[in-house]
């Protein structure tokens, strides 16, 4: 079940506010920027869908998307805990980093960890599947897929080479990590 977990960026062990009310979580969410929505499928997808049919359940909420935003592609990306590369994945996006644009994600099956460090706040929202998160472009955050990752997602974008993480240097990530692997059920 979706969660979101408000800190305050010097206090891992108190939390502000702990939900897992979905309308809750994109009103908080909304009010620093982020958009948090949930999407039912317009018809129910195998386990092996493919990225065709996994768009086309999904084509309504996508074609707004784009013509709200602006983004000009899409694709559907998915990794499983037997990956043979799913450790240094993992370890691509747990410290805190920015993007030039828009990182939107919309979970169809499975969970990650998306931490978002806004103001002198942090903002660990997981998502889970029928959960779509946009974080705007130059936010700081990190994402966490869990060492056994199961997930399949849709990745809007304008431009797919503006999707590189730039890093911050700071630590943040990692005194926050053991409240995000409880988020996951792995501590």
């Amino acid at each position: 079940m979706s969660q979101l977990t408000v800190y305050n960026e010097n206090d891992t062990d108190t939390p502000i506010l702990d939900t897992r009310e979905a309308d809750e979580i994109a009103r908080e969410l909304d009010s620093v920027g982020v958009l948090f929505e949930r999407w039912p499928a317009s018809h129910q997808l195998a386990a092996d869908a493919t990225p065709e049919q996994i768009g086309e359940a999904y084509a309504d909420d996508i074609e707004r998307l784009q013509q709200q935003f602006g983004y000009a592609t899409w694709d559907v990306i998915g990794l499983h805990p037997e990956h043979p590369q799913k450790d240094a994945m993992r370890a691509k996006f747990l410290d805190e980093h920015t993007h030039s644009e828009d990182e939107v994600r919309f979970f169809v099956d499975g969970a990650g960890l998306f931490t978002l460090h806004i103001g002198d706040k942090v903002y660990a929202t997981l998502c889970e599947a029928n959960d779509l998160i946009s974080v705007p472009a130059g936010t700081r955050h990190w994402f966490d897929m869990g060492d056994k990752p199961h997930f399949k997602v849709i990745r809007l974008f304008n431009n797919q080479e503006g999707w590189v993480a730039n890093f911050t240097g700071t630590d943040i990530a990692k005194d926050f990590r053991p409240a995000g692997e409880q988020m996951l059920g792995q501590g």
